[in-house]
């Protein structure tokens, strides 16, 4: 019960630090720095999956086109 305690509290002051340091010119700029780094990884992560899904597709396709001309 005292680590969650203790948790909860550090959350919480280091919401209170964040909140105050995006008040200065330099956290706004360091905040808005993580958060297009956070968006460009997001995005890479969607890239990466849309290209896999696309292999993974191609190879099914083929498997199913060999499996109907073998059929007929």
């Amino acid at each position: 019960m005292k680590g969650v305690l203790l948790l909860a509290v550090g959350v919480a002051v280091g919401f209170v630090a964040a909140h105050q340091l995006a008040k200065t010119p330099q956290g706004k700029q360091f905040f808005d720095d993580v958060d297009a780094k956070a968006r460009d990884f997001g995005e890479a992560v969607v890239d990466g999956y849309k290209v896999r899904e696309a292999e993974l597709r191609a190879a099914a396709d083929g498997i199913v086109s060999d499996f109907t001309a073998r059929a007929r």
